[in-house]
């Protein structure tokens, strides 16, 4: 997806712009609330990060602009105000979800997910699918070119959010949080282990590779190299 992030701190703007393209999004970046509005109506977006506190123009007068003017781009609310009073407010100004700093950030992505996939009216799919692979999330069941594959309950979680960011990068800490709900690195080589099952499982010999690692980044699940 292509996105644009308005914030004026450095150093949160160089956290979210790497996170979010190590996700495999396209991004792009304003500092200021006229930089981030004047992007916002020029370019298409498929959802805009906008903070409430920024320089020229706050955060609620760019969502209010771009409402105004017609412009239906999903928004991400990603502020330190998080009283109630400051999330309505950002609700009622048109803001689609409003995530507090500081944030996890395997939620922010999943906020991300859910926004867009509301603003595309799809239903959260039952049954993913790459390639010959099908997981039908209602049975908790996995078959590979029609065989079931017998996968272990971490096995499972672990696939299944692969599929979900199937086509992205996904990195070592986006696995620990989404997965093993670690928000920290316990410093060992549990993920290197289930990946090495799953792929035993899922790409045996003989069958198209579908889980690839990405030298210093992660991993991405996708039918070619």
């Amino acid at each position: 997806m292509r996105l644009l992030t308005i914030e004026d701190d450095a150093e949160q703007a160089r956290f979210l712009l790497k996170g979010l393209r190590e996700a495999g999004h396209r991004v792009d970046h304003a500092a200021n609330g006229r930089d981030g509005l004047f992007l916002a109506v020029s370019e298409p977006y498929d959802l805009i990060i906008v903070d409430r506190m920024l320089p020229q123009m706050d955060g609620l007068a760019v969502i209010t602009a771009l409402r105004a003017a017609g412009q239906r781009t999903p928004v991400l609310i990603l502020s330190a105000l998080g009283q109630v009073d400051d999330r309505i407010r950002g609700l009622k100004a048109g803001g689609d979800d409003y995530v507090v700093k500081p944030f996890v950030f395997a939620e922010l992505l999943a906020r991300i997910d859910a926004i867009t996939r509301r603003s595309g009216d799809v239903a959260e799919s039952t049954t993913l699918r790459l390639a010959d692979l099908e997981m039908d999330r209602l049975a908790r069941s996995v078959r590979r070119d029609g065989r079931l594959l017998d996968l272990k309950p971490q096995e499972y979680r672990l696939l299944e959010y692969l599929l979900l960011h199937a086509g992205q990068v996904v990195t070592r800490t986006m696995l620990l949080e989404g997965v093993w709900d670690y928000h920290f690195d316990p410093q060992t080589n549990v993920i290197d282990v289930h990946i090495s099952r799953l792929r035993a499982k899922i790409d045996p010999a003989g069958n198209r590779p579908l889980i690839h690692t990405v030298r210093g980044a992660g991993y991405c699940m996708r039918e070619q190299e």
